[in-house]
């Protein structure tokens, strides 16, 4: 299991990776991935590919106005 600090950086580039797209000021799209993310972690997905599904997957579900097609 990766340590506290190795976790946050990876959920950070993730986070920041999949929401490439999303303005900046899109906190709550931003907030919903995020939250997904830690889901995927308590369900032990630690893998990188895990993580990204779990972040796209979020994002598919978002508002209509932001998804990526």
């Amino acid at each position: 299991m990766p340590s506290d600090g190795e976790l946050t950086a990876l959920l950070r580039a993730v986070l920041d990776e999949v929401c490439v797209i999303v303005p900046s000021s899109d906190a709550m799209t931003r907030r919903r991935v995020a939250a997904k993310l830690r889901e995927a972690l308590r369900g032990d997905h630690y893998s990188l590919e895990a993580l990204k599904r779990a972040g796209r997957d979020a994002l598919v579900s978002a508002p209509t106005m932001w998804r990526a097609d």
